[in-house]
């Protein structure tokens, strides 16, 4: 099922993490969130082969790694308009929620915008990391996925912050001074 990415994380079960996709024509890039929702670190590229091969391999990471909902990064243009590439990512993700059968488990999943993504990583890998060209090639597709699950963690961590802003504005304004210290006279 398809939903926005605070849903995605209300539905994770307890201990389970989120596993970001960055889906490509001859690889997907994946990274996988700790279990508190704070960081993402790549684990690693599959070379896609045909989507029933590339479902069971990616249902293996799912039961690895206690996987409770797939970000997959979602490649729209830079006017916001989706192409191509990204009709092919949500074809992926249909296929995906149309065979529990191969992944083990209906897919839960939340897109991401990845406008940049492969050329913020492939910028970084350049001048921070000064990775050789055969060497970028080789991990380029997980820290890309990294980036995009990384991107939507901290959009959540945000969500988080300004719900708990929210809520103490409105405790401040119940006119309930419980929260505050007692003074003595």
């Amino acid at each position: 099922m398809i939903h926005t990415l605070p849903e995605l994380a209300a539905r994770l079960g307890k201990g389970q993490r989120l596993l970001g996709l960055d889906v490509g024509t001859k690889t997907i890039g994946l990274a996988v969130a700790d279990p508190g929702l704070v960081v993402a670190s790549p684990i690693g590229t599959l070379r896609r082969t045909k989507f029933g091969q590339d479902a069971r391999e990616l249902a293996r990471t799912i039961r690895d790694y206690t996987i409770g909902g797939l970000v997959i990064g979602l490649p729209l243009n830079m006017d916001g308009s989706e192409g191509p590439r990204a009709e092919s990512t949500r074809a992926f993700a249909k296929n995906l929620m149309e065979r529990p059968d191969l992944l083990g488990w209906d897919a839960e999943i939340a897109f991401w915008d990845e406008r940049l993504s492969t050329s913020a990583v492939e910028r970084f890998m350049i001048g921070e990391a000064d990775m050789t060209r055969k060497r970028r090639d080789e991990v380029v597709d997980k820290m890309a996925a990294a980036y995009i699950l990384q991107g939507a963690l901290d959009a959540l961590a945000h969500q988080r912050r300004m719900a708990e802003r929210e809520a103490d504005a409105d405790n401040d304004a119940d006119g309930d001074f419980d929260d505050l210290p007692d003074r003595d006279d």
